[in-house]
């Protein structure tokens, strides 16, 4: 734990102090070293008098030559004392300098450091903030806090996520377990009585089964990459999706009105019919009795588009976006009837896969409009 928590960050400080100080003391080595060069250079070209040439120094006769041996010995030793004296200094303040220049440089990371190490996922909201410099340091500071923001809005939705899929699963299972447990209590139950158990276990046994395979579509295209990619025309994908709910929409008295034309793109079709089949069915069962219904299918230079419109309940205008996160339902003829509110979620995370946006705004008197828009096949 002690090598963990404080070493890496001291022991970085350690070695820059320990490079800074090595290259001072290189080039100081070389500086002295050309100097006491220099010097002996200097000396030994100052013009020699005669062999056997005397000089008085100090009421003494010394030989000339033995003089200029001496005072050129003298010269290069004082610059070796000196240029030693300033090598310990240069040496000794370079250290010192860079031991606390390295402090106050390293403190953001030390900050970061120390922020990653008290993260954990109940305390994800902590963050570096602002830093003194604005360096790489500064730099790496911010990059972190937005990798933590993204992180936490990560985890606040997987929350929500497996909390609401729990709440939506907990319903067929208790539905399944009440019908159970009131059946068997009575011993009286006949055979009109098991049979009418068995048809509401179906029904909710078949609600559960939608749920999860909702679930399994949505993690397997949520954020995730295409594994098939071939032309697709959309106009063949929305006959196909019409089909299913065409005679619900019968039942329930829709006036549609489908203006499709060839339309193509590149993906899933898989995925792609999963898009239009989701729009559709919510289009049909989220309508109100005798409404009305409106599909496009066309394509421009750029983009393929699909979009689909539709009667119903009033939609608020502010939580239009709300309607593709997992779960959500807007409006009392949107409630959860029907479906377990993934619809929209796997058609934006389909979508997204395929390199699309989708939009969605309320009709004037209720209802809802969608537009799908992918790119097109050019």
């Amino acid at each position: 734990m002690g090598r963990a928590g404080g070493l890496p960050a001291r022991s970085l400080r350690a070695r820059i102090t320990l490079l800074a100080t090595g290259i001072a003391a290189g080039v100081s080595l070389v500086l002295l070293w050309l100097t006491w060069r220099l010097v002996g250079d200097s000396v030994a070209a100052v013009p020699q008098m005669p062999p056997g040439t005397t000089v008085r120094v100090d009421g003494l006769d010394v030989d000339a030559g033995v003089l200029a041996e001496h005072l050129r010995d003298q010269a290069r030793t004082r610059v070796l004392l000196a240029g030693t004296a300033a090598f310990c200094f240069v040496v000794a303040a370079t250290a010192i300098l860079a031991w606390a220049a390295t402090s106050r440089v390293l403190r953001p990371l030390r900050d970061i450091t120390g922020t990653a190490r008290r993260l954990s996922i109940e305390s994800m909201g902590e963050r570096i903030g602002e830093v003194s410099t604005r360096d790489e340091l500064a730099e790496l500071a911010e990059t972190f806090d937005a990798m933590l923001d993204r992180l936490q809005v990560a985890f606040d939705a997987q929350r929500r996520f497996v909390a609401n899929a729990s709440h939506e699963l907990r319903t067929p299972l208790a539905v399944i377990r009440t019908e159970l447990d009131v059946t068997l209590a009575d011993e009286q139950a006949d055979e009109a009585e098991l049979r009418r158990m068995a048809g509401v276990v179906r029904d909710a046994t078949e609600r559960a089964e939608q749920l999860v395979s909702s679930l399994l579509l949505l993690a397997r295209t949520d954020g995730a990459g295409l594994v098939v990619r071939e032309p697709v025309d959309l106009a063949d994908v929305v006959a196909s999706a019409w089909r299913a709910v065409r005679a619900e929409a019968g039942r329930r008295g829709l006036r549609t009105d489908l203006q499709v034309a060839s339309a193509r793109t590149v993906g899933d079709p898989a995925l792609l019919e999963r898009v239009a089949g989701n729009l559709l069915e919510n289009a049909v069962r989220h309508n109100v009795d005798g409404g009305w219904l409106e599909v496009l299918v066309r394509q421009d230079p750029q983009w393929t588009l699909l979009g689909v419109r539709s009667s119903g309940g009033l939609v608020d205008p502010e939580t239009v976006g709300q309607l593709f996160e997992p779960f959500r339902r807007s409006g009392v003829a949107r409630t959860a009837r029907h479906g377990a509110g993934l619809g929209l979620s796997i058609v934006r995370a389909a979508v997204q896969a395929h390199g699309g946006v989708v939009t969605a705004e309320p009709v004037v008197g209720g209802g809802l409009s969608v537009a799908v828009r992918l790119p097109a096949l050019t």
